[in-house]
């Protein structure tokens, strides 16, 4: 099994819009230091900035793993929550199922999956209603 060079991993909570968005900066720092092409760091921030939001708006609480390799750079995101019961629903631009208090802070416009799926090279999205949603995508470096 391949090692990644680097492993970040951050706690996601329910409802804590103060601290979203922590992740992806952090790992924004990450990979700057690591000398990353800044068109890379965006995709990854955007996709990570989304599923993060996403897991603050929608679940229970989760975590964002990224593991970074020589070659790509691969987040998982995972929460604990409802799920998703219909997934290409839920994948139309526009369609959104976030609460009222998120789309008063301007949040919920139903744009974070596609945003995922167009920021990543490779793109998977599973879920179990009553259980979970992960979104795994892969960013190629080189």
């Amino acid at each position: 099994m391949e090692k990644a060079l680097i492993n970040l991993h951050y706690e996601i909570i329910h409802g804590d819009f103060m601290k979203a968005g922590e992740a992806s900066s952090n790992i924004k720092k990450a990979l700057m230091q690591l000398g990353v092409d800044n068109a890379i760091i965006k995709r990854l921030c955007v996709a990570c900035y989304e599923a993060e939001m996403n897991i603050v708006i929608h679940s229970y609480g989760g975590c964002i793993d990224v593991d970074i390799f020589e070659d790509r750079i691969e987040m998982n995101a995972k929460d604990k929550g409802p799920g998703i019961k219909d997934i290409e629903l839920a994948m139309t631009e526009g369609y959104s199922t976030a609460p009222d208090v998120a789309r008063e802070m301007g949040f919920g416009a139903g744009m974070g999956l596609p945003n995922i799926r167009k920021s990543s090279d490779e793109f998977e999205i599973t879920s179990v209603v009553g259980e979970y949603t992960n979104v795994r995508i892969v960013i190629f470096i080189d």
